[in-house]
């Protein structure tokens, strides 16, 4: 497309939920009140796992550094669906919409990776016990979770640059409450095929692996699980890694019905809602799921307590 007798925008504006006031107020109640409660319930796994030396374990670090990654994780579009609830007008500039697009899909390919270790973890302690604590050492957990981290804010890099080099020529209204991919192309008025195809590729790769090495993980746990003699022993082991389990099954659920498809069969409205599971709500079931189904979390939480009593009194 010729571009260089259009007026290039320099900034973009979020249609979000539309609605009347008070509709738009109920909502704004509501994401505020899931917002708080996922920063609340993380923040105190974190504090949790630290404070407490025996939740200093690889499985507990892995979940330390899934809670720290769920709080910027949603702090990374919620505030702007807060004021998109609120306000008429929400805009952001193009560079700082490339910026979100790009440390929202780091972080999301970080949990995705994390998620694939953490069940590897869960792997290696049910169905090789007697070599766990050599096969994942402290050490070997630090490398996990460091190259979670890395590989997730790597997937993202190469199709951010791209999608900096685009024009955006009008319209500049983005129908969603954060920069995700397929509104931001709509509204460049360059060719976007690679950029889009690269996305595509990179989304679909980084989230179907890791759902794959997942499902592979605990395919080889509930043979393990199956071949235990006792009833009892089953229902102990399996209840290990319910929690995780759980988890993935919500957040997978979500983004391969989001990303992992053609960018032509995108829907908006759908998208936005979809949107607002794997935002808001999977962010705050995480917490809630491993405090209520895990009895060493709980545990320590109680002792934090008791310590927290003593020094007030």
């Amino acid at each position: 497309m010729d571009i260089t007798n259009q007026t290039r925008v320099t900034e973009f504006i979020f249609l979000g939920f539309p609605g009347v006031l008070h509709l738009r107020i109920t909502l704004f109640v509501i994401f505020l009140t899931v917002y708080l409660l996922s920063l609340t319930g993380n923040t105190l796994i974190i504090f949790i796992v630290l404070m407490d030396i025996t939740l200093q374990t690889p499985m507990y670090i892995f979940l330390g550094n899934l809670s720290f990654l769920e709080i910027w994780y949603t702090t990374a579009t919620v505030p702007k669906l807060l004021d998109t609830c609120l306000s008429q007008v929400v805009t952001i500039s193009v560079s700082g919409c490339i910026t979100q697009y790009y440390f929202f899909f780091s972080m999301g390919a970080t949990e995705c990776i994390l998620l694939a270790v953490m069940a590897y973890d869960r792997y290696l302690a049910i169905c090789s016990p007697l070599r766990y604590s050599l096969l994942m050492s402290i050490h070997v957990c630090l490398r996990f979770s460091a190259g979670s981290w890395i590989g997730g804010f790597i997937a993202p890099l190469l199709p951010t640059i791209l999608i900096s080099h685009l024009n955006f020529c009008g319209p500049q209204k983005i129908s969603h409450f954060f920069c995700d991919s397929d509104p931001i192309f709509k509204l460049s008025c360059s060719d976007t095929f690679l950029v889009e195809a690269l996305g595509y590729t990179c989304s679909s790769v980084v989230i179907l692996s890791s759902f794959l090495l997942t499902m592979s993980s605990y395919g080889h746990i509930v043979v393990t699980i199956i071949k235990l003699s006792s009833r009892e022993a089953r229902k102990k082991t399996f209840s290990t890694c319910a929690s995780h389990l759980t988890v993935v099954s919500i957040y997978y659920g979500t983004i391969i019905f989001a990303y992992v498809r053609p960018p032509a069969k995108y829907n908006f409205t759908i998208g936005k809602v979809i949107s607002v599971f794997y935002c808001v709500v999977t962010p705050l079931v995480n917490p809630l799921i491993y405090t209520l189904r895990n009895k060493d979390v709980k545990k320590a939480f109680r002792k934090a307590l008791a310590r927290k009593r003593m020094l007030l009194t």
